[in-house]
């Protein structure tokens, strides 16, 4: 099995940056790929942001330019960086992992942008 634990969420005025993180325990071998996911109020959860084990990175257009994710192996943690950020990035923001065709979440945090 494996544990995923979120922390960074915070309410930010429009502008500002936070930086999530995702720590994992358990069973962190086989891993194809590391990722954070949005839920918006009544909307369906987005892929923000994921990054395979090859090193591989993709972004929602959206987030494009403002937002990087990144990976400390020593730590087995992802991290979020999201700067410039815009109201319509307030979301749960939740960290995933893909092992073995198998998709493992965190609990989520509350990112929430003032305008």
């Amino acid at each position: 099995q494996v544990q995923l634990v979120e922390s960074g969420g915070a309410l930010v005025q429009a502008g500002g940056s936070l930086r999530l993180s995702c720590a994992a325990s358990g069973a962190l071998f086989s891993i194809f790929g590391m990722g954070w996911h949005r839920q918006a109020p009544g909307k369906q959860r987005e892929l923000v942001a994921a990054l395979t084990d090859s090193g591989r990175i993709n972004y929602v257009e959206s987030v494009k330019g403002r937002f990087s994710i990144s990976r400390d192996n020593a730590k087995n943690t992802v991290y979020l960086q999201m700067n410039s950020l815009k109201p319509e990035d307030t979301a749960v923001y939740y960290c995933a992992l893909k092992r073995l065709g198998q998709d493992f979440w965190g609990q989520g945090t509350q990112v929430t942008v003032g305008s």
